[in-house]
């Protein structure tokens, strides 16, 4: 299989960067005109075009709101375009400028955050300002993020636009915390490689071309997939400052930076011999008093050091650098609605050995973290598609994330305070009143695909009770299309072959998109089963109910338009137990006894329910 590992390299001249105003203003009054802004931030987009052209590696220009008022601004695009290939693009980032801001009468710059009626006017403005400049339409456009009510307006409005950055991965309350809880980009939830987003939802793919938006969207930073999850995503980037930022380096030195652009070469091996980075970088981060405790001479080492790398890559020719153009057309030509995304993942920072997987499909988002023996820690429903309205005028003015039916972090995982449970999927295991929980067993994954099943093979993890041990494997499987994951547990081996050990398989979830609880009281649990039909309406009372031969345990959850469903493909019994107050969740389960050499094979599957 030839490898392609794809470089988008994109350099927007925001001549008044949003959160360059302050810092590169110290001692003076806010003032978003003044010339010596507007003239450092233009030599600073003139210096990160030279270091991308000294390296052989074409960009992707996406001009701002504000540099269409440059006629330096736009010469220069044209001259890079003409002499270097680089593509002309139209950022929604870099509104704010005073031409903006007098004719809408905001400080705001989130596009997805203004009203319905304003994100229309705003883009025919950009739109038609670029046009003037420039004679024709772009064929890329991005932000932070972009809703889809937004995306869709675009791709009707100006039908030339085939590809956006249109969302950060894991940008929510980690971030938010991180800056004072003052930076109000909640954005959670969404893939963190190149997608073609659903009409209904930018995060949730398109499953098919009635859903397909007509762009292919990407992410706005290439992100360390686990540093970033557990922490703030913006000190763990492919962005040479955001590693400055995290302070990851040494002596002038960041091999992190080196190790996270391999560990995105590597995902090839997951994704038909295909792997994606990008690097999306305005002029704030390089400015002259310095940033992120680092001087500016560090700043310019750390940018000509990293596009460096990059270079070197394309010389040795296991690099192809593209337009955003460019790679629309790449990712439609390679890929499917259905071919999902994967990524095994290791801890290439601390030294811990952790290891997680990641899957993306147009059903769901899902993480397993092998340090939890396989535990199912994050999980999102695409399968919804859910058509929810952002901004100003809606209920959801900031927060756009995605929900989560399981997210360890938000939710507690497996290991909780003294009193209830945290979201997780994961196996319980018991003999003669002593219990273990398959979270409590670090292991490793091995990746395999066998036609249109990716599967992850386990190392065998040992259950030590007191009087007894064996041996259990774990097998994962993700067939595409089908949204479902499989789980399948061998006992291999057991010191006493005459006695089992009861195996009981649960999903512990709620909804949610922060840390803070939802209203559960919508929430339908179901248990199908030899007994018949029976039913918990959810209202914080703790009870349970069982069913022998389960036919199959599910939950309804009308907030988020999802039902999830828990059976066996052997004969096992069922269970489904309702939250309380103080731990707001619910479980669904399937129990059976396994001796050594035999198997429970569980399956998790989502539905849309509405």
């Amino acid at each position: 299989m030839e490898e392609k590992f794809i470089l988008n390299l994109i350099h927007r001249p925001e001549l008044a960067p949003e959160y360059a105003e302050t810092v590169m203003g110290q001692g003076k009054k806010k003032d978003i005109t003044r010339t010596d802004l507007r003239d450092e931030s233009l030599d600073i987009f003139i210096f990160q075009q030279d270091v991308a052209h000294r390296n052989g590696l074409k960009t992707t220009i996406e001009m701002t709101y504000a540099s269409l008022f440059s006629d330096e601004a736009v010469r220069l695009a044209k001259e890079h375009h003409e002499k270097y290939g680089d593509e002309i693009g139209l950022s929604l980032l870099g509104l704010p400028c005073k031409e903006f801001r007098d004719k809408y009468k905001t400080k705001d710059f989130c596009i997805w955050m203004f009203s319905s009626e304003d994100k229309r006017a705003i883009v025919d403005d950009v739109f038609g300002k670029f046009r003037e400049k420039f004679g024709f339409y772009p064929a890329s456009t991005g932000s932070y993020y972009m809703d889809a009510e937004l995306t869709n307006y675009i791709k009707e409005k100006y039908p030339t636009v085939v590809c956006a950055v249109a969302t950060c991965w894991e940008e929510g309350p980690k971030a938010y915390h991180t800056c004072n809880n003052s930076w109000y980009t909640l954005m959670d939830g969404g893939p963190w490689a190149p997608w073609i987003p659903s009409k209904q939802n930018t995060h949730a793919p398109a499953a098919n071309e009635a859903e397909d938006s007509g762009i292919v969207a990407i992410p706005h930073l290439s992100r360390d997939l686990l540093a970033c999850y557990d922490g703030n995503g913006s000190n763990f980037g492919t962005h040479p400052q955001n590693v400055l930022r995290g302070m990851i380096y040494r002596d002038g030195e960041y091999p992190y930076l080196y190790n996270l652009i391999d560990q995105y070469r590597h995902l090839g091996r997951y994704n038909n011999g295909i792997s994606y980075n990008m690097m999306f970088v305005g002029p704030g981060w390089l400015n002259k008093l310095g940033r992120w405790e680092s001087p500016y001479e560090l700043l310019c080492k750390s940018y000509e050091d990293g596009l460096g790398y990059y270079g070197k890559l394309k010389k040795e020719g296991k690099l192809i650098d593209m337009t955003m153009e460019e790679f629309a057309h790449f990712y439609r030509e390679n890929k499917t609605y259905e071919q999902p995304e994967c990524a095994l993942w290791r801890d290439i920072l601390y030294g811990s050995n952790k290891e997680v997987f990641w899957y993306c499909d147009p059903y769901m988002r899902a993480g397993i973290d092998m340090n939890q023996g396989g535990a199912l820690f994050d999980l999102r429903p695409y399968v919804s598609k859910l058509d929810w309205k952002f901004g100003i005028g809606t209920k959801r003015v900031q927060d756009v994330s995605y929900p989560f039916l399981i997210q360890m972090n938000y939710r507690a995982g497996y290991f909780t305070h003294y009193a209830g449970e945290g979201t997780i999927r994961s196996c319980k295991i018991s003999w003669k009143g002593q219990e273990t929980d398959m979270c409590l067993c670090r292991t490793k994954a091995h990746f395999s695909r066998e036609g249109k099943v990716r599967k992850l093979t386990l190392d065998p993890v040992d259950i030590v009770f007191d009087g007894l041990s064996a041996k259990i494997q774990t097998v994962i499987s993700f067939e595409e299309g089908s949204s479902e994951i499989v789980y399948r547990r061998e006992v291999l081996e057991i010191s006493d072959e005459n006695e089992k050990l009861d195996i009981n398989e649960y999903i512990t979830a709620c909804y949610g998109t922060t840390e803070y609880p939802e209203d559960m009281t919508e929430v339908r649990l179901t248990a199908e089963g030899a007994e018949g039909v029976k039913n918990i309406e959810y209202a914080y009372r703790n009870r349970s109910e069982e069913v022998s031969k389960v036919k199959s345990v599910s939950a309804v959850i009308p907030p988020i338009e999802t039902k999830v469903v828990l059976g066996s493909r052997e004969e096992a019994e069922g269970y489904i137990t309702e939250g309380y107050a103080f731990s707001p969740m619910f479980t669904l389960g399937i129990k059976k006894s396994l001796g050594k050499g035999d198997v429970l094979t569980t399956w998790l599957n989502l539905q849309k329910e509405n």
